[in-house]
């Protein structure tokens, strides 16, 4: 891979810092535009869909559900499309064009009037969370060099695990006092702000001039991609039928107030950012340990929450270690895509995200069909459980086919011209 014209050997640790920090406030306003619909999803639904809530409450909620959907759709989309077309680009250029793009279409979001418009907005303004978080891991990689790449795609991360301890409960506390337009509004603000971040704070790095949409998409053809892809689709999509639903599940199960809904954001935001920094450092000694570490406690938590939700300190339980288990797994699977998609790095960095996003679209359905089904709002816990083992057996599948193969190790390049050899 061309080396970049500036990395860690030529960097102050002060600058490497300062970058990785905005890097991070990306990551943090990505947080806050994904989740904050969770915490407002009552609000939006009974603004956008009056009728519906004002005859049956539960179906607005899991109609509005389809904003969560409709941004996770977009994610999918837009990752490998625009990570295979740009990777040539320099990394600073096009992470201002994605933030500005985030600006754009967060605004827009708040702006429209109706539900359906609001709908296509969210998809649009979804594109770029991909590509961001592709791009912004291979810089942070670059940055931290060998031996510590999944640390640097977990501090890319932890900018998205600290929003959901500040950021989410603070503009879902927003958005509850002033409206949910103003909390999508707040959320545009952390955008442009991150653009002024980056813009000062990132260092040059050249684009791959070797790279071609067709070399990027090669990763496609490997089965282990699609292996991982599926895990992170389908066992992601446990957290997501549980956290889609956490508000309706702790006023109506638990029976707290509409005004502990943040208190309860901020827990599993804990739990995130705990977890995303243990899964980076543990992802960098073995990824496939840490997998079967963090689904095993995933697969726990969502059994202590279904069994304990109507109590106060199950449901905090429940959501701590939902949070923290699904955040660990995160760097570990994009560890693991980085990993096998050899020369298709842009793609695969981004690839993640796509697959984190079908599971939040998987999750999100799946649980709003069983509430409207009548079953209630501890039933997409289950469901959560049913995807977290299929995840953990997709997991077992992998890793048996690297041993079929003799596979023990991969050979990770780095945009400084380094390579490392990792255990898979």
């Amino acid at each position: 891979m061309t080396p970049s014209t500036d990395g860690p050997t030529t960097l102050s640790p002060a600058r490497i810092r300062f970058a990785l920090l905005a890097l991070a406030l990306g990551g943090f306003g990505i947080g806050s535009t994904e989740f904050v619909a969770m915490g407002l999803l009552p609000n939006i639904a009974q603004d956008l869909l009056p009728g519906v809530y004002s005859q049956d409450p539960a179906e607005a909620n899991a109609a509005a559900g389809w904003i969560i959907a409709a941004y996770a759709l977009g994610v999918v989309v837009g990752a490998p499309t625009i990570a295979a077309a740009a990777a040539r680009w320099p990394r600073k250029r096009l992470l201002l064009a994605l933030l500005t793009a985030f600006t754009l279409g967060t605004i827009a979001s708040a702006l429209l009037p109706s539900f359906g418009l609001v709908l296509i907005a969210r998809f649009i303004a979804a594109l770029p969370h991909g590509a961001y978080f592709g791009i912004a891991s291979l810089v942070a990689a670059s940055l931290m060099g060998p031996g510590k790449r999944a640390r640097g795609v977990a501090l890319v991360l932890s900018g998205l695990t600290i929003a959901n301890v500040v950021g989410v409960p603070a503009i879902t506390w927003l958005g509850q006092s002033a409206g949910w337009r103003i909390a999508y509004l707040a959320v545009a603000g952390i955008f442009a702000l991150t653009f002024l971040a980056v813009l000062v704070a990132v260092p040059w790095q050249a684009g791959d001039p070797h790279a071609t949409m067709k070399r990027e998409l090669r990763a496609f053809i490997r089965v282990q991609v699609w292996f991982a892809l599926a895990i992170g689709a389908i066992g992601f999509g446990g957290l997501f039928a549980v956290y889609s639903y956490v508000a309706p599940l702790a006023t109506e199960v638990t029976g707290l107030a509409p005004a502990l809904v943040p208190v309860v954001l901020i827990v599993f935001g804990v739990g995130m950012t705990i977890g995303n920094l243990v899964g980076g450092r543990l992802a960098d000694w073995s990824v496939r340990r840490s997998m079967y570490v963090f689904f095993g406690i995933l697969a726990i938590g969502l059994v202590l929450l279904g069994l304990t939700a109507a109590d106060p300190v199950g449901l905090f339980t429940g959501v701590f270690l939902v949070g923290a288990s699904s955040a660990a797994l995160s760097p570990t699977i994009q560890a693991r895509l980085m990993d096998i998609a050899r020369d298709s790095q842009s793609i695969a960095a981004a690839l993640n995200h796509s697959a984190l996003n079908i599971g939040n679209s998987l999750g999100a359905l799946l649980g709003g069909l069983a509430i409207a089904a009548g079953l209630g709002y501890v039933a997409p816990i289950w469901i959560g459980l049913v995807l977290t083992i299929a995840g953990v057996l997709l997991a077992v599948g992998t890793f048996a086919l690297d041993r079929v193969r003799g596979q023990r190790g991969v050979v990770v390049p780095y945009a400084t011209g380094a390579v490392e050899v990792v255990e898979s």
